[in-house]
Order: structure tokens, then sequence, then C-alpha cells
């Protein structure tokens, strides 16, 4: 069967709506109708680059990762679904039987197959198969959207409360204020933080997360002509910790700084800002070469780790920081987007803002057959 519309990546800037067969699911998986995707990063770089690294679109490919649906068919295995739940996509499936798998970082995987990374299909499709563990059923007073939301909330769960271990009355500084780095927030503020410092080069961003989770932002000043990297790092560390009043050591300083922009010059402030011991995060991907001011990273024994994707549990909390009430994602959802909208919305999530001068934080594209049952 080819009842199965899809949203295919053939190059750069290169899309075309087309029919594929219906995934045929096996023992232990789950068909689910595709109701509601987001627009990540990785989406438009793939559409507006043909590439992410070492990732390289060489055929076509479904894009979308970030998914909710309602399960349609389940193998006869699956005792924990059955058709008619409303379900969030955990989009990468691993092998279970690596050392990475088997020691509890799945994540690491090295033969993971994600959804919309070249050369597997995403989930701008009617249908999607998954294994049925990596469903997680939404509780009656979540949406789809809340669903769909789900997978960039575990990136920031798993970078705030998994790998930099979190905890109520810490500080936080989180270098961009995109939609990754506002669930870093949102993350933070749900698990007890003392303080949170929004940093973004953009004020309307900050604006938007001083009002989201946010209790103090910071806006850095601009390189000045001929200023090396390195030594306007040091002076935006400066006027950062003189303008928000931030400490070397004790209360004052800052316990945590999640980096969610893959910008070197927040990278090395960031190194700079924190507190002696405590812990620096990378989650966001760009320049793949940074220089960082090894010598403070020394003499500060900082913790510096790397954060991807999301790993064992963080769906789990991702999902019940949600349905308690400590966290509210429908404030990020800014554009919505039919199916047949996909180009529009992909057009959009790249330009920052939308035909109507509205500036996108999270754009949602529909399924091909929502109705308002569905929601």
């Amino acid at each position: 069967m080819t009842d199965n519309p899809s949203f295919i990546l053939r190059g750069v800037e290169d899309v075309v709506f087309d029919q594929l067969p219906i995934p045929t699911i096996r023992d232990d998986e789950v068909l689910i109708a595709v109701k509601k995707t987001g627009i990540c990063g990785s989406d438009v770089h793939f559409y507006a680059e043909g590439r992410i690294g070492s990732y390289i679109v060489e055929k076509p490919m479904v894009l979308g990762h970030e998914s909710a649906g309602v399960i349609t068919q389940v193998g006869p295995k699956v005792k924990h679904l059955r058709p008619g739940d409303r379900v969030a996509l955990e989009p990468g499936e691993n092998c279970r039987v690596c050392h990475d798998c088997k020691r509890g970082k799945y994540e690491l995987c090295p033969d993971i197959i994600f959804a919309a990374a070249p050369p597997t299909h995403g989930t701008l499709s009617r249908y999607y198969r998954l294994p049925a563990d990596l469903c997680y059923r939404l509780p009656d007073h979540l949406t789809l959207e809340d669903g769909a939301m789900m997978e960039p909330l575990s990136v920031g769960v798993h970078a705030v409360s998994n790998i930099a271990a979190f905890k109520a009355n810490q500080s936080i500084v989180v270098l961009g204020a995109g939609p990754v780095g506002l669930l870093c927030m949102a993350v933070a503020k749900a698990l007890g933080a003392s303080r949170i410092i929004a940093v973004d080069i953009v004020e309307s961003r900050l604006e938007f997360a001083k009002n989201y989770a946010a209790t103090a932002t910071y806006l850095p000043p601009k390189l000045e002509p001929g200023e090396a990297q390195t030594t306007y790092s040091e002076r935006n560390a400066r006027l950062f910790r003189e303008q928000l009043g931030i400490e070397d050591r004790g209360p004052g300083a800052i316990d945590l700084v999640v980096d969610a922009s893959g910008a070197p010059v927040s990278i090395q402030t960031g190194v700079h800002i924190v507190r002696p011991g405590g812990t620096f995060v990378q989650v966001g991907m760009g320049n793949p070469d940074v220089s960082i001011p090894i010598t403070q990273l020394t003499f500060k024994e900082v913790t510096l780790k790397g954060s991807f994707r999301y790993g064992p549990g963080d769906y789990e909390l991702a999902v019940a920081l949600v349905s308690q009430g400590k966290i509210d994602l429908k404030p990020l959802v800014t554009h919505r987007f039919s199916f047949e909208q996909s180009i529009e919305a992909f057009k959009a999530t790249r330009a920052g803002r939308s035909e109507d001068g509205k500036p996108v934080i999270k754009a949602i594209i529909s399924g091909p057959d929502v109705s308002p049952a569905d929601l």
C-alpha cells in the first residue's frame, strides 16, 4: 500500500510531496498516524544546505522528527499500547546490544537509526513506524502539539537534568534563547533554579525569555572593529558580571552554564562566567572548531560536558513536567501550518519570521489527515 503522502527533500531547497509505501511493522513495533510535527534547526539545515557535518543528503529523504500522533496498528508483542492511543515519538531507534546501549547511554549508539538523519526517512508523512517502547502515551489533558514538543523538551531535560545533574537552588546561565535554550531555562525553573539568566543578541528573544522562564537577561555588546574573539569574550564576561552582579564564588556565582548557541564567543564567555568547580554543558551546534580559554577551564576545575539528543528517562521526565504543570509548552508554538503548507513553514522558520513579520519560535505542521478530534 502506498497511501502515505510525505514531504520529501531531494536536494538543497528542492522538496516535493509524494507517496511512499506504508511502513510494515515488526512484532514489537507500532504504526503511528502522525498528526503534529515541529520544525527543528537540523531540518532547516538539511533543507537549506543539504548537510550537517558528515550527515549529507545524497538521496531523497522525508524531513521531520519532532512528532506526535495516534497509534493505528500494534505488533503482537506490544502489550502496553493499543490503537487510538495518543503518543509522543522518540525518533531514534538504537541497536540495544552495543556497549553504549547496555550501559544506559543509548544516545551514543553508533548504529542508531534517527529520523531525518540521512539516509533515514523522517516523520513528515501520514504514517511512521517505531518500536513500541519509543512511544510515550500522552495524558488526556495534554494536546498532540504538546506531544510534538516533547522531543525538543527532552533535549533540554537531557542537558540540564541528566548531563548537568542540576539541582534546586542552583543558578544557571543559558547562552542562546532559541527553542532549545528556552526549554533548558524551563527545565531549570521546573527543577527549582534560584536564578536563570538568558543571553542572546536578539532583544525580542530576550524579552520572550524574561516572560517565559528567565529571571534576568543579558544583551552582549557588539564586537569592536579589529577586536579578536578571545579579547571580546573577556570584555563581554566582565560587562556581564558588572551588569548582573555576578560573583566569582558563593551564592552570587553561576553554578551551570549551558550553551545553546554554538557561537564561539558565547562558548568562550561561558567558560569565563561559570564559577570555580562549576559545570559547562555544550548543547548547541555551530562551528565545529572552537578555541576555548583552557587556562580558565583548568584553574577553575570546570566540568565541561557535551549533551547530545536524549537518553533513558528523558522523555518520561519531559512528559511528567508538562503533565504536572511545571512546564508550559504552548507559548513556544508561535506558528501553525497545514501539511500542504510545509514549504511555507520551512521558509518561515529559516527566515526567523513569517510573512506577516511575526518572529518564529516553533512552527508546527499538522499531518495530512488532522481533524479537530485529533487535537
